[in-house]
């Protein structure tokens, strides 16, 4: 993840300290947050301002423990998304133990384009990109699922069941079933918005090569 001082991007940072101030350093580690716990915590906070709650991660920094949490939205996100997102779930964790009583630094993000497809959601939000995933096996174990055959092709349309690929011409509907953790491929030079449908509710990334969002605050 990135460093709050680089320049460049970096997600949104804030040091936090929860219940009270934190004692002596303990002779042994004290065990991370359950992650689990905070994302049935978090997620609602971010629902409710239309976004998607996408991972909940907890790392030691020395001292400090850095409390990641990614978020997305149709359309994507941007600075002020998570801005408000960074104060709504700042309040939020003033509010619980869930964090402990050790200080922590809190990152809020969006995903960035390596992120795995593997949600409907996720597809829907590559449309017109061009994307690569394995096949999984079928019911007589055929095709392996170990990434020797791929869909490959620029999303040109999606459902809550499948997506639709085209390559060279030619589309194929695959079902999620069917595929593995798509990827979406960096292309150099234009990105060509008309590739979707525009009937289909494009909802686009924005900036086709625009990766995390940040603020770049320093801790």
């Amino acid at each position: 993840m990135h460093g709050g001082s680089r320049r460049g991007s970096h997600p949104r940072t804030e040091d936090k300290v929860s219940g009270r101030e934190a004692g002596p350093r303990a002779a042994q580690p004290r065990p991370l947050p359950d992650s689990d716990r905070l994302a049935r915590l978090l997620e609602p906070v971010v629902h409710a301002m239309n976004m998607d709650l996408e991972a909940v991660r907890v790392t030691s920094a020395g001292r400090r423990r850095v409390l990641r949490v990614i978020i997305d939205a149709d359309g994507g996100v941007s600075l002020d998304d998570i801005a408000l997102a960074s104060r709504e779930l700042s309040v939020k964790l003033d509010s619980s133990t869930a964090m402990g009583d050790q200080p922590y630094t809190l990152e809020v993000s969006s995903p960035g384009v390596d992120r795995p497809l593997t949600q409907p959601r996720h597809w829907r939000r590559a449309a017109g990109r061009l994307v690569v995933a394995p096949l999984k096996a079928d019911a007589t174990g055929q095709q392996g699922g170990n990434g020797a055959a791929t869909a490959e092709g620029r999303i040109t349309g999606w459902s809550e069941h499948g997506v639709v690929l085209e390559r060279d011409g030619a589309t194929r509907e695959y079902q999620y079933a069917e595929l593995g953790p798509g990827r979406v491929q960096v292309e150099f030079g234009h990105f060509d918005d008309s590739a979707v449908d525009a009937d289909s509710g494009d909802a686009g990334n924005g900036d086709p090569d625009l990766g995390d969002h940040d603020l770049g605050e320093e801790d």
